[in-house]
């Protein structure tokens, strides 16, 4: 009998390629980032944030560097250069790029030094407003009882009272300037900061870390300052940006009515209340001011929004 050979064939060996199931397991064994490094991805990934920020940056450094920028003096008056329309109309000027306000102002110069007062009264009344409701939402939230009690009908008593026309009667009795108006919306835009803060302190006041800090002896200013309020920083960094656009949208308001910033201060709400008798002849006088307070308040508003997702603890974008 003849026995036959049997011939092995050897396939040529490729590479083997992962499978997609060994995915998760792969990034399991890949050590986790760190919070920091999450918190910038984060923030560099929020486009509204993006945004809010970079047309944010440009009215702060315009303001900062106003000297510098604007071309003129914004309080040079010349009557023979009075309502010269911005450079893209027929009779513009190069030397007045956006033309210039029923008295020859140059209008970029008053523009540029107008974000000077609108940042300055955004930041001095949300600073005044927010030391006042802190205070009084923790305290409220942290003591509860008849602590909370009182503070709460404080909060209730503020709710009931118009922020504008309270702030139109305080005006027309003090008399209106930068000061005052400060002043006056600091004291009225605190109710928000409260409700917010006293909310926030009642969750953290009976957490574990609050209860290991009493038992070391810690001192009750101490838990305050030192254990709840950098807790509840994220809260308030979104209700600081919000207060400031209602700050700025509420001095735009007096001084459109007269009883804001007063002349030749250059205000923006000013310049919209100068420019009105002129509106249907030459709109961009009105247009302008509008546009830039309109963008301002929009880019405080997606820096708040954005610092909310950002902080959120189920991790959206």
């Amino acid at each position: 009998m003849t026995a036959t050979s049997s011939t092995t064939v050897t396939m040529p060996s490729t590479p083997s390629t992962p499978s997609t199931s060994s995915t998760p397991l792969l990034q399991a064994a890949l050590p986790p980032l760190p919070a920091w490094r999450r918190k910038l991805r984060r923030l560099l990934g929020h486009r509204g944030l993006m945004l809010g920020t970079a047309i944010l940056a440009v009215i702060v450094l315009a303001a900062i560097f106003a000297p510098l920028l604007a071309p003129h003096d914004p309080f040079d008056q010349d009557v023979t250069a009075r309502l010269i329309p911005p450079v893209w109309q027929a009779q513009g000027s190069w030397e007045h790029i956006l033309g210039t306000d029923k008295l020859g102002r140059d209008y970029l110069s008053r523009l540029i030094y107008g974000a000077r007062v609108s940042l300055t009264i955004g930041i001095a009344a949300a600073l005044i407003s927010g030391l006042i409701g802190t205070t009084l939402g923790v305290l409220a939230g942290y003591f509860g009882g008849r602590t909370d009690a009182f503070i709460s009908y404080l909060i209730t008593t503020r709710l009931a009272m118009p922020v504008v026309l309270v702030a139109l009667a305080m005006a027309s009795l003090v008399g209106g300037s930068l000061k005052v108006v400060i002043l006056l919306l600091g004291l009225l835009l605190w109710d928000r900061f409260a409700v917010v803060t006293r909310s926030a302190t009642q969750q953290l006041r009976d957490a574990e870390f609050i209860a290991a800090a009493k038992a070391i002896g810690a001192s009750t200013p101490y838990i305050l300052l030192r254990e709840i309020l950098p807790n509840i920083m994220g809260a308030l960094i979104v209700v600081v940006t919000l207060e400031m656009a209602h700050a700025i949208l509420l001095e735009a308001t007096l001084s459109f009515l007269g009883l804001g910033v007063q002349p030749p201060t250059p205000s923006w709400g000013l310049m919209v209340a100068e420019g009105k008798t002129y509106m249907f002849f030459k709109p961009w006088v009105i247009v302008i001011p509008g546009v830039a307070l309109a963008l301002l308040v929009l880019a405080i508003n997606l820096v708040g929004d954005g610092m909310r997702d950002v902080n959120a603890p189920d991790g959206r974008n």
